[in-house]
């Protein structure tokens, strides 16, 4: 693909001299909307599993720690009673400190702070509870206690990540539509310096198939180079981005990474472009062709 002879002088075209870099920018784009959907994606999906079919159960604080150990002591008794429930603890003062630590700091006591009683639930697996009847049953049972159910969040959290997902998809559409249009402005542009050689070629018997594969090598020639210099100029960029976003998720967030897939398909992009550069380049040269016949 990029030694391949031709009997047209692409070389004294200067028209083409920018398309590599042009197609750099637009794929250095693609890159980060690619990767930023990636991640996302795979972040939904370990939130998912984290989070799908377990409960939080907040008692609100009381007059005393008495009555909120009978009413925890109530809680759990009630909890027991449940077959779908598989598993259930309460947390301990320290670990919930440890989980509000990123927003209120180190330093700090249960003792300092009126803290809810909090206790994990875990349903059996594909166990299905009502949450709207458990939550009366248990407040009717025990006042001043609230269940969060998870799955409420984590739907608005996947909607989100769905919107942007849509977006990025949007900008990628775009990109590659932005790519088409250049490689079929070179072309035409290429087509109409060279049209003396190749009225010359038809002379001598070359077909249109065969002016186009000419026109086609060098556009995918220069996509693959422009795909590699993109590429070359969003890894540093993803690094960056990555080292950033691993001080927040410590305490924050979970886990956003590329997985060695996600990898896979971020470096076939370059060869993507070069075969979307060179179709395009083909079916240009073509239909052109035609039409000047």
């Amino acid at each position: 693909m990029f030694s391949r002879r031709s009997d047209l002088p692409f070389d004294k075209d200067d028209h083409s001299r920018f398309l590599p870099w042009l197609i750099a920018f637009m794929v250095f784009l693609a890159m980060l909307a690619l990767s930023g959907m990636l991640v996302l994606e795979a972040t939904a999906t370990k939130w998912d599993q984290g989070v799908t079919g377990t409960l939080s159960i907040q008692i609100k604080p009381g007059k005393d720690e008495r009555e909120d150990k009978y009413r925890q002591d109530e809680v759990l008794r009630f909890l027991d009673t449940i077959p779908e429930i598989g598993h259930f603890s309460p947390l301990s003062g320290d670990k919930m400190l440890l989980l509000l630590e990123p927003w209120l700091g180190s330093g700090l006591s249960a003792e300092d702070l009126p803290l809810p009683l909090l206790i994990d639930v875990e349903l059996k697996p594909d166990a299905y509870l009502d949450v709207n009847v458990f939550r009366k049953r248990l407040a009717a049972r025990i006042p001043g206690v609230e269940v969060d159910d998870h799955r409420v969040w984590l739907e608005r959290f996947v909607n989100l990540i769905r919107s942007i997902e849509a977006v990025a998809t949007a900008v990628l559409v775009f990109i590659g539509l932005a790519t088409v249009g250049t490689v079929i402005f070179t072309t035409r542009t290429g087509l109409a310096i060279h049209r003396g050689a190749i009225e010359v070629l038809h002379l001598i018997g070359a077909r249109d198939s065969y002016i186009a594969g000419q026109f086609a090598a060098r556009a995918g020639n220069l996509g693959i180079r422009g795909g590699l210099i993109g590429l070359g100029l969003s890894l540093p960029t993803l690094y960056v981005i990555g080292n950033m976003a691993k001080k927040m998720e410590e305490n924050m967030l979970p886990e956003m990474s590329l997985e060695p897939q996600h990898w896979m398909v971020i470096a076939a992009l370059p060869l993507l472009v070069s075969l979307i550069a060179r179709f395009t380049a083909h079916i240009t040269v073509i239909r052109m062709l035609h039409k000047m016949s």
